[in-house]
């Protein structure tokens, strides 16, 4: 019998459900573009910002999985800053959050459709690209719609089915490696590197995902620990060799906007491509999958904490969805993606998830201190120092975005803060009692 949490959600998400969740989350779009971004900006050096990116992200979930076991309410990076600094700081990182998620979706689907075009051309335009944006996200938030568990089945043939052509791209490539490709030359400078390793945290980030959905996973303090953890040590092994093949066998890489595709069929001809791009395809999909998976938990736990109104929080009583959340954040995705470019916000939205890791690893230190906040059941040796270390390194990689960036991500900002005190105003009026006669 299916078990249903205090929020009325049922709790079907099990242990490798959620390592496939984690996975599809992190390996969506980024990595089938950015290893030739990244070389553009620092040649083979990119190879040394992958491992350094992969460094820096593993301290930043380490902190996640401590502050993730103390919890078992939905909501994520949203529910531990609420529960370490406040409602205010929680709801602005929720805001944050679920805008970024929204932009990134976006940006995938569009990425979607380029490695659509190289099967079917008309795709990438007009009626054809409206009208596949649309076919894809309809479908995928019926999924989401019915049934947790239907989400999470659809994320585990997706997992398997995007790992399958980046490991035959890992395995055959690495048998065609040009040594010459790897001569690293002069040192690059700050501003670049630091640019590189920026753009490189968008291709890892999503982990934090895995703990919005907290409601609707069996043993959540246990389970999410485990599962952030097997990702990421699968997601950072195969974006290295990624990168390794792509440097060795591409010479032009930073020519391209399909580098895996083209590098492939360097070493495995038109099929190999074919198969890549098909495999990027699969993986994209797979992500979006999960973003309508968690995307909407952030407003539904949002709602239950009486931050937006209740009406979001509403869980439909046969399916045990938060269906209203759900429908909402999918027509606003699907309104973004309609609207917007390739790689639209793509570094807006690695800086509002920045934030969201700040507080997060912030949070850690905070919880431990606070003697009525829940209990870990995952504890990290040094943890105050690691977070201290992983704050201090977010703070890095945002101080490198660029001035347009951070405008538009303090828009974003002060709009949430607006719409939380805004809402609390009108709650107080709402709840304030009528005058004496």
């Amino acid at each position: 019998m299916e078990k249903v949490s205090e929020e009325g959600l049922v709790r079907g998400i099990r242990q490798w459900d959620l390592i496939g969740v984690v996975i599809n989350s992190m390996i969506g779009a980024g990595i089938f573009v950015l290893p030739a971004k990244a070389y553009g900006l620092i040649g083979s050096y990119s190879l040394v910002a992958f491992i350094i990116c992969a460094f820096v992200v593993v301290l930043i979930i380490l902190c996640f999985a401590e502050v993730s076991s103390r919890f078992t309410e939905t909501g994520g990076p949203y529910r531990y800053a609420s529960e370490a600094f406040g409602p205010a700081v929680g709801f602005q990182v929720g805001w944050m959050n679920w805008i970024a998620r929204i932009s990134a979706y976006a940006t995938n689907c569009n990425l979607l459709i380029v490695y659509l075009s190289f099967f079917w051309p008309a795709a990438s335009s007009g009626f054809w690209r409206a009208f596949v944006i649309t076919a894809i996200t309809l479908s995928l938030t019926i999924i989401n719609y019915i049934g947790v568990r239907n989400a999470a089945i659809t994320s585990n043939i997706f997992s398997i089915a995007k790992l399958l052509p980046l490991l035959l791209f890992i395995a055959v490539g690495l048998f065609f490696l040009s040594p010459a490709n790897f001569t690293l030359g002069d040192y690059p400078g700050y501003g670049s590197f630091s640019t590189a390793v920026l753009l490189l945290i968008y291709a890892f980030t999503g982990f934090e995902n895995a703990g919005v959905p907290a409601g609707e996973i069996v043993n959540p303090r246990r389970t999410l620990p485990i599962a952030i953890l097997v990702a990421i040590a699968i997601v950072a092994v195969i974006y290295i060799l990624i990168q390794v093949v792509s440097i060795g066998t591409l010479p032009n890489l930073s020519a391209t906007e399909r580098p895996l595709a083209e590098a492939a069929s360097k070493f495995m001809g038109p099929v190999g491509a074919s198969i890549i791009a098909a495999g990027a395809i699969t993986s994209v999909i797979g992500n979006l999958n999960v973003a309508i998976l968690s995307t909407p938990r952030i407003p539904f736990a949002m709602s239950l904490d009486q931050a937006l109104p209740q009406g979001v929080a509403a869980v439909h009583p046969r399916f045990r969805t938060p269906h209203v959340a759900i429908v909402i954040t999918a027509l606003l995705m699907l309104g973004l993606t309609l609207s917007s470019s390739l790689i639209y916000a793509l570094t807006v939205s690695t800086i509002a998830r920045l934030l969201a890791y700040a507080a997060t690893c912030a949070a850690l230190p905070t919880l431990r201190r606070k003697k009525d906040a829940p209990p870990a059941l995952f504890t990290v040796p040094g943890g105050t120092f690691i977070s201290v270390v992983a704050v201090l390194l977010s703070v890095w990689l945002l101080s490198n975005s660029t001035l347009k960036e951070a405008r538009d991500s303090a828009i974003a900002a002060v709009a949430g803060l607006l719409i939380y005190f805004v809402y609390r105003l009108l709650r107080r009026r709402t709840a304030a009692p009528p005058p004496l006669p």
